[in-house]
């Protein structure tokens, strides 16, 4: 499928998506949204695809969200809008097969918001990060309040949401919101290494961990040990009696299909 906004490829079972809007900065619109759905309704479909690396085009990874698009919303508008972005992020989020954004530029706004839906973040070092809504009057619609205090704590991200300031590659690492740093070059590289030994563990342990793991998030402590204890057995039996055989044979693993 052809799409206007970003560019979808599949590299054996790497899916990598590049939102393609550089005279934008690759900002998001209701377009990019739209055709973001598209590309996870046909990773889905496929099933071929085992992890997604999620980029930009040029010198910004995504700037923000698009305000000539937003500048002459109502509230009705701006809300559908914001729930819009929100149930799109939510759906990377919530996919079953790992997700990495390499961040190769400016991570403003939506695109934060963007980046931290992701797994993981890799960041190039020309890499910034940023919700800086409060200097137009708004603040961020993509669940950007909730994810980066998640991410960061709660007085780094009232410090960056109050202030709108933006944070070079290197504070990012130090706060925590990105897991690496790496040279421009290097970036795509870095990233394809990393989804691919992901992607050669379990693929049934790497969902269930990523699912128990995220929900476990927000639940308490014991809830959450119970969940993964009712998944930690459910491998028994399949998978992880695989794992542990190849472990004891000293071969690999013959993973089945999720």
């Amino acid at each position: 499928m052809n799409y206007d906004n970003l560019d979808f490829k599949i590299e054996g079972s790497v899916g990598i998506v590049t939102i393609n809007r550089p005279e934008a900065m690759n900002a998001l619109n209701t377009k990019v949204f739209s055709e973001l759905n598209a590309v996870l309704d046909e990773v889905e479909r496929l099933k071929t695809v085992k992890g997604i690396i999620v980029t930009g085009n040029g010198k910004a990874f995504v700037a923000g969200a698009d305000i000539a698009e937003m500048v002459d919303m109502g509230s009705d508008e701006a809300e559908k809008f914001s729930l819009n972005g929100q149930r799109t992020f939510d759906r990377l989020e919530s996919l079953s097969i790992p997700v990495i954004a390499a961040v190769n530029g400016y991570a403003l706004g939506g695109g934060c918001e963007l980046a931290m839906a992701c797994d993981i973040r890799i960041a190039g070092v020309k890499a910034k990060f940023g919700q800086p809504e409060v200097s137009l009057g708004l603040i961020p619609g993509f669940a950007g309040t909730q994810r980066l205090s998640r991410h960061i704590g709660l007085g780094n991200s009232l410090l960056l949401l109050m202030s709108g300031d933006m944070v070079n590659a290197d504070e990012a690492l130090r706060i925590g919101l990105v897991q690496k740093v790496v040279e421009q070059e290097e970036l795509i590289a870095t990233v394809k290494e990393i989804i691919d030994v992901i992607i050669s563990r379990g693929p049934k342990a790497v969902s269930l961990v990523k699912m128990v793991t995220r929900k476990g998030y927000d639940m308490g402590f014991r809830e959450g040990s119970d969940l993964e204890a009712k998944n930690f057995g459910m491998l028994f039996g399949n998978e992880g009696t695989e794992g542990m055989k190849a472990f004891l044979e000293k071969r690999k693993p013959e993973w089945e299909e999720k």
